[in-house]
């Protein structure tokens, strides 16, 4: 495989996406969550660290980005410098990207600047419970550690991560985010997804049951769902502006 933070590696990724069934779908099922939520008319769609991804097939308007400027993606965005205008988007979508970003503080001002009222950030990240910290900490390569601080150390655009900052900013120090952001307001947090992802293999392990495996975890985590505090390795976060900012 390629250097995670490499060109190459975001082509590969996609090449990994399509073919494996199981994450294909559960791509699918994700890009289906974030389409999910309704948003302003009147501001632009902008997706978050694209990568490999195909939010374009749900969100036809949508405008991909990523760190990188590559083939399929629309243009090269840096979150904690956009260079777009105040109150100009009506949602940002990301997928697996947060968790990336170096000064989220920083991250989350530009999106409140750009969004407009009522304009969201909607994203699917990691998920810190009693089955999720056992499984990143033991199989798989990035940080998940909840005693951290608000910042990730390191530049590599996927090599340094720490998973735990979504549930860190959100979860852990919510009173924090509500006293610095208080014109960002926190809609919601859904865990989901205990074992589908798992089984996948992600984008770095090869996918450990067979396809038609796949509509029987879909089964499983249903009947689970009531013990997703405990089980989840993912939650659906969803903010919303509340004012218009200043030119």
């Amino acid at each position: 495989m390629n250097d995670l933070d490499s060109k190459e590696s975001i082509l590969e990724h996609k090449d990994i996406i399509s073919s494996k069934l199981f994450l294909k779908n559960i791509y699918t099922d994700f890009y289906k969550i974030l389409k999910s939520f309704k948003v302003p008319k009147n501001g632009l769609l902008i997706e978050v660290g694209s990568g490999g991804g195909f939010l374009k097939k749900f969100i036809p308007k949508v405008i991909t980005t990523d760190v990188l400027k590559v083939t399929g993606i629309d243009r090269r965005l840096d979150l904690e410098n956009i260079n777009l205008k105040n109150n100009s988007v009506s949602a940002f979508y990301m997928l697996n990207v947060f968790h990336h970003i170096k000064n989220p503080r920083k991250a989350l001002l530009e999106m409140e600047r750009c969004l407009v009222t009522g304009g969201k950030i909607i994203m699917i990240e990691p998920w810190p419970t009693l089955f999720s910290k056992f499984i990143y900490k033991n199989f798989h390569h990035e940080t998940l550690d909840t005693n951290l601080g608000w910042k990730v150390e390191g530049k590599g655009r996927m090599s340094d991560a720490n998973g735990a900052i979504p549930w860190i900013i959100f979860r852990r120090d919510r009173n924090k985010f509500m006293k610095l952001f208080p014109n960002l307001k926190l809609e919601g947090i859904t865990p989901h997804t205990p074992f589908k992802y798992l089984f996948s293999g992600g984008l770095s392990h090869p996918q450990y049951l067979p396809n038609s495996f796949y509509p029987i975890l879909i089964f499983v985590e249903k009947l689970l769902k009531p013990f997703n505090n405990l089980i989840a390795m993912f939650a659906t976060i969803v903010i919303s502006k509340q004012t218009k900012s200043s030119n």
